[in-house]
């Protein structure tokens, strides 16, 4: 038996083929949404992914303003935040993200399932948020996904 053959192979940032995809959250479950969008950036859908290698896509989300939040959480759930300074605790709903900055809401659920170091910050910069249909990524030729049909 030839052992050479049953070496694991790590992806490397030379290896590494990452594409550009076109997410769209109109009527989704915004769990189900970032999920999907974190193993998508993560690279866990590939047959090579390496825990501590950014080996994932560079993933594009339109529609972000028309993500659903399921039962009472557009108006119950609360996102804190601190200032910093003696009483600068900050309470928002997602009602009240969603009227100023609807891409934000999309931004916090991912971010919350990728990992909380150095690699998770780095790969939270392949994602792009957009409000409406329209992007800037036209020159990358991204590929549409559903994520409603596929299984990742």
């Amino acid at each position: 038996m030839d052992t050479l053959s049953y070496k694991t192979v790590s992806a490397n940032s030379a290896t590494v083929n990452k594409e550009w995809v076109v997410v769209d959250a109109a009527g989704m479950p915004l769990g189900r949404l970032a999920s999907a969008v974190a193993k998508l950036l993560r690279g866990k859908h590939k047959p090579n992914f390496t825990p501590h290698v950014d080996c994932g896509d560079n993933v594009i989300v339109i529609n972000a303003e028309k993500v659903k939040l399921t039962g009472n959480k557009l108006n119950d759930k609360v996102y804190l935040r601190y200032t910093g300074y003696p009483g600068g605790q900050r309470s928002q709903t997602p009602a009240e993200i969603m009227s100023k900055y609807p891409e934000r809401l999309v931004q916090k659920a991912v971010k919350g399932m990728l990992p909380k170091n150095r690699l998770g910050r780095a790969i939270q910069g392949n994602m792009r948020v957009y409000v409406g249909a329209e992007h800037n990524q036209e020159a990358q030729n991204p590929k549409v996904i559903d994520l409603n049909t596929i299984k990742l």
